[in-house]
């Protein structure tokens, strides 16, 4: 009767002993294998060009570094076509640094396509693949559009697109510049397609400050040198989250999102600490916390949850089409540089 019991016991204890190591291979098998992951900790390090802000993406790293922290990320961090530039330079001398290489515009990405090795990550098959320019490049980061104001400066705030080219918000908004990147290319197409061709006249009838990017432009409201404008919600959230005097908003029209392209070079010197890397990122885990930290959405076929403020009930998400994407940016950057009398 004892030996029985002990032996019950000794089962349930050999059961309890096992699930932690049956979660870790679970656990394992999301990032990559055993050996991948090995492989990675030995090169330690990777070198990571992106053309997202500076200060989202040293949260990732800081996020990815808590699950792996024997792996150090270097980042360099550029506008979009300054980063394209530089890539291009280094390639044609032999001398491109980027383990990993994250862009926002697609279009640009589009002709880089074989400079880069086959990958994909663990969960590929949850991603929507809509989102992808090639099977090589994937929607590591989605960003998508809002509104946001300095609720210190604006007391009567707009509700819509279309509210910001009201004359009585004359002098008060902001805007970035249609060249600055991929995510400010998708707004400006959402802005003639679906909001109407003359749009972009009416809303520079209101003489808004122009920025080259979103990171001076939300440090620009947070200070209240600016009251309002379009920004990519990750740009705006995290300051709101800190305690500036800053609301945030999906405007019914529609919410422009951007994915982005990322991938690992032919030429990385450490491709195991990248694919890792983008294995993480591309996650359930990494795409949870660029969600709920940063305010992104996801490329995930299944979303885990939405950005706060983010009902897509109310708001419908707008992906450009890829042709339109790729073929109307020239001709519709130069438009919109003449409505807004902007000189690079």
């Amino acid at each position: 009767m004892q030996r029985r019991k002990f032996l019950k016991l000794a089962g349930a204890s050999g059961v309890a002993l096992a699930l932690p190591t049956v979660a870790s291979r679970a656990q394992t098998s999301e990032f990559g294998s055993p050996e991948l992951i090995a492989a990675a900790k030995k090169e330690g390090s990777l070198v990571y060009y992106t053309a997202n802000f500076a200060e989202v993406e040293q949260r990732v790293i800081n996020a990815f570094n808590k699950r792996f922290p024997d792996i150090k990320v270097s980042m360099v961090r550029a506008p979009g076509g300054q980063l394209i530039t530089r890539i291009k330079t280094e390639v044609a001398a032999g001398k491109l640094s980027a383990d990993v290489i994250d862009h926002s515009d697609r279009s640009l990405m589009l002709p880089l396509v074989d400079l880069f090795r086959d990958y994909a990550p663990p969960n590929a098959d949850d991603y929507n693949h809509d989102a992808q320019i090639s099977p090589k490049l994937w929607p590591r980061a989605t960003l998508v559009w809002s509104i946001a104001y300095n609720t210190e400066l604006v007391k009567d705030p707009p509700k819509t697109w279309m509210d910001l080219t009201n004359k009585k918000y004359d002098k008060m908004t902001s805007q970035v510049i249609a060249a600055s990147g991929g995510t400010t290319w998708t707004r400006i197409l959402f802005e003639k397609q679906v909001l109407g061709a003359d749009y972009w006249k009416k809303q520079a009838a209101t003489h808004p400050t122009l920025y080259p990017s979103g990171a001076p432009m939300s440090d620009a409201m947070v200070r209240g040198e600016t009251a309002m404008g379009p920004l990519l919600y990750n740009a705006i959230y995290p300051k709101q989250k800190d305690g500036a005097p800053i609301k945030i908003f999906f405007p019914p029209e529609g919410a422009p999102v951007n994915p982005y392209a990322s991938g690992v070079p032919k030429t990385a010197k450490s491709p195991n600490a990248a694919k890792l890397f983008l294995n993480w990122c591309m996650s359930k885990e990494g795409q949870t916390f660029m969600i709920k930290e940063l305010g992104n959405l996801t490329s995930l076929k299944t979303v885990p949850f939405f950005p706060e403020g983010f009902d897509p009930k109310v708001v419908k998400v707008w992906l450009p089409k890829m042709d339109d994407y790729v073929k109307l940016h020239k001709q519709w950057v130069e438009d919109w540089n003449k409505d807004y009398n902007y000189r690079q």
